[in-house]
């Protein structure tokens, strides 16, 4: 669904509030690595799932993915999907899925299309903790190298506010008009990237 609020990544826990417990858990465990980048699994779906309620709920009264969505990308195509870990535990997250139309519609919202070119971004979250400090901004920036690096993506999709357009064109994305899908009184842009150029970035960056 769609990347509504790039500040409310700009991600209640399903038993404790906002996951601060686990979260202040994930902290004391200082022999994992302190930052890390990695696809997320299935196994890490509850965790993103506090994130993102957290901070949606609060903002629109729905997300963009629910549990049961979260575990079905990450079952069909973790390597789309991209998690910033801080210490072994998860602070930020994009999910992703294959989209094989020119342009969006209700049912990219929950397909992913194995033969399709366009990697369709369903929600950008980022925990409580971690907002406001640019973490949204390069974990997209790396989301999309990913992407690059993959021969069969050759661009991004997105849905989003008309607010966030300006966030996104930064990245390279380039709005196409209208999205026809709504949510509720939601309207949303959308907005695509061609990744030649993050691919190309990420062949001469050495990373």
């Amino acid at each position: 669904m769609p990347m509504w609020n790039i500040h409310s990544l700009k991600p209640e826990a399903l038993h404790l509030p906002l996951g601060t417990s686990e979260f202040l858990g994930c902290q004391r465990r200082h022999t994992l690595p302190a930052s890390e980048f990695r696809c997320l699994t299935p196994e890490d779906a509850i965790s993103a799932f506090e994130i993102e309620r957290e901070a949606f709920i609060s903002v629109s009264g729905t997300c963009p993915l629910y549990l049961d969505e979260i575990r079905h990308f990450l079952a069909l195509c973790p390597e789309l999907s991209l998690g910033w870990f801080e210490e072994g535990c998860l602070v930020a997250f994009v999910i992703g899925s294959l989209w094989d139309k020119e342009r969006l519609t209700q049912e990219s919202l929950t397909l992913h299309r194995p033969g399709g070119h366009t990697a369709h971004l369903h929600v950008l979250a980022v925990h409580r903790t971690f907002r406001q400090q640019g973490k949204g901004s390069v974990l997209l920036w790396r989301y999309l190298h990913h992407l690059g690096s993959q021969p069969a993506v050759r661009r991004a999709v997105l849905m989003c506010e008309e607010a966030l357009v300006p966030f996104y064109e930064k990245f390279g994305f380039q709005a196409v008009g209208p999205c026809a899908i709504t949510v509720g009184s939601l309207t949303f842009t959308e907005l695509q990237c061609s990744l030649r150029c993050h691919a190309f970035l990420r062949r001469n960056s050495g990373c």
